[in-house]
């Protein structure tokens, strides 16, 4: 069997090896099917979409897979299956960066299922996969028929050693100051995620500019390999019907009293109860007999109406949904030390939006263990966010942590570790929850704000507290008006046009999420964005501080403690024992957790417990364990086992001695027969270390010397001559 191959090639210049995609070889069924590879990676992208939309669906049902096989980087999958399960959370953050830079090139009328799919099928150790994605999706749809104003691609952008660099081996991140991964087509940026070491606004503008030049070169090649395959033309379609006369009605009937209501200032639940009021009165003018077309467009053409209307409120008047003006930021109280028995917590409310985070400390047993087949390791800050039905007055069953949970989590878990302090400073495992209480705009960084008083209230030392602000736009491509809103309300992120999420302390930036949902984002806008960002982040920052503004000066006293241990790496085997023999011996005795990892030829012991009692206990053992005899000193030594030579006596856990029978007492033994039991104390002194370590002891040197017994004068040998007399 033939195929016919096409191929190009995209060279980024630098040290970056050639990108290359491919098509025509592999998933030939697919509606689009690309090969990307760089270097030893490998990913194949699908795209699959039906020809017709379901009835009755007015939006795209979009799904973005990632996965990568174990096989790719040479490894077998951990548990009892042993094979590829559910995605990790490293698999759906990826998912959501090719997502959230796809869905908004899609035609606004294309409502066809349509699925993506990208498997890592080829790792380089040092290459990374997520940087990548986002190019082989939008390739493999590039080469299909299916309508997409595209094409897009992303790139890693970071700061290293002060020079900005596109898509940096994964050894080098360690010393980058600013790394976000962007996403854009060939004239507009659609996406930004990252972080940063207290960034300025000009930096991260700067950063993505420059990654943007890369992307451009990305988006050509595409377009190459989509003129090679002959794909410039696509499928026509016919997902949603329209009904002219019915849309004027629905303006006609209904536009002045959504916008009288949208400018009334009410809350979030008065204005969508007012907003149902008129939707119903609206379709009870339509009859009973309306078929299914009738009723779909009268709902969308209504939503359209609510569009417009709160849209234009803002841009001709400068007055949002809840009447504040377009820099204003909502209400903020908060609260700590809201749950007594937590290590750290705090409440964070700003309007409508509310968080209840927790802070728990814990051992390094306690780390979460990666195991990606790219990513694996231990990772010592875990932050988790909640986000049940009621935050919204909605049921709906809780089943897991879905997509948005997992990467709104990640974005606060990302700003918050930039301020953690060092491990060396932090021996704890740090655990973060935020469950969302309320929810209108802008939940994460209500966890942002919490997290960070929850953290502070544990007593934790943080190099500078964090807040988060959403942004938000609203544009006008016919007059070119636009309004950039700060603190954005969950309808202003429905019916805007960006969402754009920044976090930072007093000095910059820590991180960013930027979703953009238009064409054309001026970078003179951007810039705008950033700096009224930063004004309204320094406002939260102000009132944050006026519930706690420095780490408690110690943990609460039901905190868990940990003391650290560096010992010489040959004890390492001494405090394990055989078989963990006599690690486990001190847990289970004295009540504390220890762990020990060898770092930098070091044993690095921590040793965790609930009580000073246990760890002192614990630190005790440890020290007698790595301790080294000294010659000359005194023990009191635990006899072990008794030979016809001698009896072994433990001076130290794990460290015996021969104490030889010549050197029990000063009276001769002619044997060890009730001399000493096993079990017995008796105080030694060393005499000698030799060469193989092996000690000497005595303990006869610690008693005293009998006297010498002098013989009797005139008592001489038999034959031996007196002594001549004088």
């Amino acid at each position: 069997m033939s195929y016919n191959e096409k191929k190009v090639t995209i060279d980024l210049g630098g040290n970056l090896a050639p990108i290359e995609l491919s098509t025509g070889k592999l998933a030939k069924q697919a509606d689009g099917s690309v090969v990307l590879k760089q270097g030893d990676t490998m990913l194949l992208a699908t795209v699959v979409s039906n020809k017709d939309a379901k009835p009755g669906v007015d939006f795209l049902p979009l799904s973005v897979d990632y996965q990568e096989k174990y096989a790719a980087t040479g490894r077998i999958p951990g548990g009892f299956l042993r094979r590829e399960a559910k995605l990790s959370d490293y698999e759906v953050l990826i998912c959501r960066l090719v997502d959230r830079a796809l869905r908004p090139l899609f035609p606004e009328t294309y409502h066809a299922d349509t699925q993506v799919m990208i498997s890592l099928i080829s790792a380089d150790k040092d290459i990374m996969p997520d940087a990548l994605a986002g190019l082989a999706a939008s390739a493999a749809i590039a080469v299909s028929d299916i309508p997409f104003n595209g094409p897009i691609s992303e790139v890693r952008v970071a700061k290293i050693d002060g020079q900005l660099v596109i898509n940096p081996k994964l050894s080098e991140l360690e010393n980058a100051t600013l790394e976000c991964i962007v996403a854009g087509s060939a004239h507009d940026i659609v996406m930004v995620e990252g972080e940063a070491k207290e960034v300025s606004e000009e930096e991260m503008v700067e950063a993505i500019a420059f990654a943007h030049e890369a992307i451009k070169k990305q988006v050509a090649g595409q377009v190459e390999l989509a003129r090679l395959v002959g794909a410039e033309k696509k499928r026509e379609f016919n997902h949603e019907p329209s009904n002219l006369e019915l849309r004027d009605a629905a303006y006609a009937a209904t536009y002045d009293q959504v916008y009288a209501v949208a400018k009334s200032g009410s809350t979030k639940g008065e204005r969508s109860e007012k907003f149902a009021e008129i939707g119903a009165a609206f379709f009870e003018t339509l009859g009973e007999e309306l078929d299914e077309e009738t009723k779909f467009l009268a709902k969308k053409y209504y939503h359209d109406v609510q569009y417009d209307a709160v849209r234009n409120l803002v841009l001709d008047e400068g007055i949002r949904l809840d009447g504040r003006d377009v820099r204003k930021v909502r209400p903020i109280w908060s609260e700590v030390d809201y749950l007594p028995a937590a290590h750290g917590s705090a409440v964070f409310t700003r309007g409508e939006t509310q968080s209840l985070t927790s802070v728990t400390l814990g051992a390094k047993d306690a780390e979460q263990m990666i195991d990606g087949a790219f990513i694996h390791g231990y990772n010592k800050f875990i932050l988790h966010y909640n986000f049940p039905g009621f935050s919204t007055g909605e049921v709906r069953p809780n089943r897991g942590a879905g997509r948005r949970e997992i990467g709104h989590g990640n974005l606060a878990m990302r700003s918050l570790k930039q301020v953690l302090p060092a491990d060396s400073e932090n021996p704890y495992t740090i655990r973060i929850v935020s469950d969302i209480l309320e929810s209108n705009g802008s939940s994460s960084m209500a966890t942002v704000c919490a997290g960070t008083l929850a953290l502070l209230d544990a007593g934790i030392k943080l190099k500078a507290p964090v807040s988060g602000i959403a942004m938000g736009l609203i544009t006008d491509e016919k007059t070119g008006k636009y309004a950039i809103l700060s603190d954005i309300l969950g309808d202003e992120d429905h019916l805007g046009d960006m969402d754009f999420k920044v976090t930072g302390t007093e000095k910059g930036i820590v991180a960013c999420q930027m979703d953009l949902k238009i064409n054309g984002l001026k970078w003179e806008v951007l810039t705008q964005a950033l700096d009224q960002a930063k004004e309204a982040r320094l406002h939260i920052l102000g009132e944050m501080k006026k519930t706690i503004a420095a780490p408690r000066e110690d943990y609460k006293p039901h905190a868990p403690r940990i003391i650290s241990l560096t010992i010489d790496k040959e004890f390492i085997g001494a405090v394990i024992g055989p078989g963990g023999k006599i690690i486990q011996e001190m847990q289970r005795e004295t009540g504390a957790t220890i762990s020990i990892e060898e770092v930098d030829g070091k044993g690095i012991v921590q040793v965790f417990a609930d009580d000073k009692t246990s760890i002192d206990a614990a630190v005790t053992r440890i020290k007698n364990i790595v301790a080294k005899p000294e010659i000359g000193e005194i023990y009191e030594g635990k006899v072990k086992s008794i030979m016809a030579f001698g009896a072994f006596v433990e001076i130290m856990p794990g460290k015996d001695g021969l104490l030889h029978i010549s050197e029990i007492d000063w009276t001769r033994l002619e044997t060890m027969d009730g001399v000493f039991k096993e079990g017995d104390m008796v105080t030694v002194k060393l005499l000698d270390v030799d060469k193989q370590g092996k000690m000497k002891l005595s303990r006869k040197v610690l008693l005293p010397r009998p006297p010498r017994e002098d013989k009797p004068a005139g008592d001489k040998p038999a034959g031996e001559k007196p002594a001549p007399q004088a």
